[in-house]
């Protein structure tokens, strides 16, 4: 039976990864899927993991009906045996509504990857409707590292290198951006609580201690 599958994981957790090599194996086998995907750090219209690979997708912007889209390519000929969609936590709840469409009525495994949280802990809204309509939910086993040692759970916005909780819920950016751009670190809870990174943390570490000064 076709299924609507979500794998869902923090940043750096190989996400991207597994869509490509999903994807690898049934073309191997002759199977032709679409590869959806929304504001990849690649750019527009890419598919990209942070070991270096990348392959083209079609860029799923705000308001694309998905499942017309997939209707029109096979109505015009085209073939299309299952879909993939990465960064699906930006999708509308529409949209993942559609892919649900897609699994029901066309008969296509969609896989769908993507973080659950923002930087604020808060559910994506794609991700919401994601768990409400999945077929299954898979947490990749693959763990992201906290600074510490520590499994991380939670994605942080950082600014020069410290942790942000205010702004807009997306904002693109990536875990290996230098300290001067927003970017993103994925750390343990007990640290996103307290809101120490690895610069800050880094920075208490090298900052003297007050020693003690005797009276006289």
């Amino acid at each position: 039976m076709p299924e609507l599958v979500f794998f869902s994981g923090t940043m750096d957790c190989g996400k991207s990864t597994l869509a490509l090599q999903i994807g690898h194996n049934r073309s191997a086998r002759g199977l032709q899927g679409v590869i959806f995907t929304r504001d990849d750090r690649a750019g527009e219209g890419k598919l990209s993991s942070r070991l270096g690979l990348v392959t083209e997708a079609v860029e799923a912007a705000p308001g694309m009906d998905l499942y017309a889209y997939l209707v029109g390519q096979m109505s015009h000929g085209g073939r299309v045996d299952y879909v993939i969609v990465d960064e699906a936590q930006f999708l509308d709840p529409e949209q993942v509504g559609q892919l649900a469409y897609v699994v029901d009525e066309l008969g296509l495994d969609v896989f769908a990857f993507g973080i659950t949280t923002d930087f604020r802990t808060k559910l994506f809204p794609g991700s919401q409707r994601l768990i409400e309509l999945a077929d299954r939910i898979e947490t990749l086993q693959v763990e992201a590292m906290c600074w510490c040692g520590a499994r991380a759970t939670h994605n942080a916005r950082t600014v020069r290198g410290e942790m942000v909780v205010e702004g807009a819920q997306v904002v693109v950016g990536d875990v290996d951006r230098s300290p001067g751009e927003v970017g993103y670190e994925v750390l343990c809870r007990r640290h996103h609580h307290r809101r120490l990174t690895a610069a800050t943390a880094r920075a208490a570490a090298l900052s003297p201690d007050t020693l003690p000064v005797a009276s006289t």
